[in-house]
């Protein structure tokens, strides 16, 4: 069995005026979150016995915070890629299109991870989740939010349902 975590970035600083929203970094209280999933990523008997991942990233500041902080270098991640395509501020991302970059990089060989941002990530949730739990029926993914759902072995990820395994909340 292969794994899909899918991750909404951690909480993040408001643009400035001089600042666009793809350079947005995070908060104090990202940093803390992102420990937290550090310490979750990390754990053999948590996140950890869901890797190795082939991570895919999107390429604004805060996302590539957020997986620095909570997941690169641990074992949960066997390799990364970052993607202007996912980012969701210049042009709208559907559920569909996260599921297709997805399939792209899938290997078929290891699990995937995605760290994106709402509401794509709520969306491909509503798309391949076979049960949606409880916490995103409320419209809402948290920041720093964390799903993991079943795929399977030796097949490319696609618009299938998925069982959703564990979650996570690091707030």
């Amino acid at each position: 069995m292969r794994y899909l975590t899918v991750v909404r970035h951690a909480k993040a600083l408001p643009a400035s005026l001089e600042e666009s929203d793809f350079d947005r970094v995070l908060a104090q209280r990202g940093h803390t979150q992102c420990e937290r999933l550090r310490a979750w990523a990390s754990n053999p008997n948590e996140l950890g016995r869901f890797g190795p991942t082939t991570a895919l990233v999107s390429a604004a500041a805060r996302t590539r915070e957020t997986f620095v902080r909570a997941f690169e270098g641990t074992d949960f991640v066997a390799q990364s890629h970052f993607s202007e395509r996912i980012y969701n501020g210049r042009r709208d991302v559907a559920g569909e299109d996260l599921l297709a970059n997805l399939a792209g990089i899938d290997p078929k060989t290891t699990s995937l991870l995605i760290v994106g941002h709402n509401p794509t990530v709520h969306e491909l949730m509503l798309l391949i989740a076979a049960d949606l739990p409880s916490a995103l029926r409320r419209d809402h993914f948290a920041l720093g939010g964390t799903f993991v759902l079943a795929i399977d072995d030796d097949r490319v990820i696609e618009q299938k349902h998925y069982e959703v395994v564990a979650a996570y909340n690091p707030n």
